[in-house]
Order: structure tokens, then C-alpha cells, then sequence
């Protein structure tokens, strides 16, 4: 299973996920959101809110989790080996 990242294009947080991702070497499926938040019905239901960037890890038992500071934490401590 390969990890999914819900992001908005121009997004710096996003961004920043999206550099971890690729400096560690992560496979990933982007999955871009709708500007709207109210047309952000997929990462509401993954997350619970409609904020991105969101990942998805089902291998490791993440299913949505936000904010970028703790999505980069999760990943050097679950990928950085």
C-alpha cells in the first residue's frame, strides 16, 4: 500500500510534506483538493476536517492525520531508518 498525500497546489505546507516525502524517498499518491473548502468532501471524510496537506498511511495505521509539522515528524520517525 502506498502512502496518500491530500495537498493543494502553491501550498506551503504541502510543500514542506512534499519535500520530506521525496528527501526520504517515500512513494506517495497526491491526491489534489478542491480550492473550496466546501468542496473538500474526500479529506473531510479522511480527516475529519478540510484543511490539507493530509496523509494517509494505512500500512502504519494513519488514516488522516493534518497539520504539517506532525505529518514531516511522523515521517522521519517512520521512513528515516
Amino acid at each position: 500500500m502506498t502512502l496518500e498525500l491530500y495537498k493543494l497546489p502553491g501550498c506551503p505546507y504541502c510543500a514542506k510534506v512534499e519535500t520530506k516525502l521525496d528527501e526520504l524517498g517515500v512513494d506517495y499518491v497526491e491526491h489534489e483538493v478542491p480550492s473550496s473548502h466546501s468542496q473538500r468532501d474526500e479529506v473531510e471524510a479522511v480527516s475529519g476536517q478540510t484543511g490539507v496537506p493530509v496523509i494517509v498511511d494505512e500500512e502504519h495505521g494513519v488514516d488522516g492525520m493534518a497539520e504539517s509539522d506532525d505529518i514531516v515528524a511522523y515521517l522521519e520517525e517512520t521512513y528515516g531508518g
